[in-house]
């Protein structure tokens, strides 16, 4: 069963996954941590901070990206990227991968951009994986932008954006049109190479698909729910959250009495 600690606030649980991270990088100073962007990860960034200088040589791969924005515009991911991790937690951008970011710069040829995904799975075997991969959850059950129908065994490629998740980023962007229709993501086949997933979801809006990805049928249908296949999941949750969650007591239970030698 994926192990699921609900936290009172988002704040507790970015401070609790920060804790990993930095336990992790005492281990393997050039530990790889899987990125992600949107509001989920944002307290796990800032209770990083106090750790900057310990963070010197931690390496980053991104979940994702967008597609046909131009280099600079500032909801691309590698523009938050820079923004929320990179600056304020003095990494050096060079150790810092986004899909796609190879082409920045140069002549973005269909060729070049269909190519875009081996080459950054390249980059990821050359570093050795990822040891810790954050995600978030998104309304249609996506993680990166896998969406549903996606295939269990997917690497990173290029895919077409649904309404919704259109819809649920337009806030980002001055006019809805303004949302990409294409993203460059690492496939659900990607992200379950990674050694330790950690999904964390705060608010009620999550709770459905958060309840679906821990606790439903594991289907193409419902992408979040391939972390059920993986064999060291931590889900991260509000109580908001974790207010459609069937076993959320069994949870509580399991995390107050956990082991002290077990690791998140």
């Amino acid at each position: 069963m994926t192990e699921v600690v609900v936290v009172p606030s988002p704040a507790a649980g970015g401070a609790l996954v920060a804790d990993a991270i930095v336990a992790l990088v005492q281990r393997h100073p050039d530990a790889v941590l899987g990125l992600a962007t949107g509001s989920s990860p944002l307290p796990v960034y800032e209770a990083l901070r106090p750790h900057a200088a310990l963070l010197r040589d931690l390496r980053g791969f991104a979940l994702d990206e967008y597609v046909g924005l131009p280099a600079g515009h500032p909801q691309s991911y590698r523009a938050v990227i820079e923004r929320e991790v990179i600056a304020p937690l003095g990494l050096d951008p060079a150790r810092v991968r986004v899909p796609g970011d190879d082409l920045a710069g140069g002549a973005r040829r269909e060729t070049s951009l269909a190519e875009a995904g081996d080459r950054y799975e390249r980059d990821l075997a050359a570093a050795g994986g990822v040891d810790l991969q954050l995600l978030g959850i998104g309304a249609t059950g996506h993680i990166g932008f896998n969406e549903p129908g996606s295939s269990f065994a997917s690497r990173t490629r290029v895919k077409t954006l649904t309404e919704q998740t259109r819809r649920d980023n337009a806030r980002f962007f001055a006019a809805p049109d303004e949302v990409p229709l294409h993203c460059i993501t690492q496939g659900l086949g990607t992200i379950l190479a990674a050694r330790h997933l950690v999904l964390l979801a705060f608010g009620a809006a999550k709770a459905e698909a958060l309840a679906a990805a821990v606790e439903g049928p594991v289907t193409s249908s419902l992408p979040g729910s391939a972390i059920q296949l993986h064999g060291r999941v931590t889900v991260v949750v509000d109580e908001a959250a974790a207010s459609a969650l069937r076993f959320a007591d069994y949870y509580r239970h399991a995390w107050a009495h956990k082991p002290a030698w077990q690791e998140l």
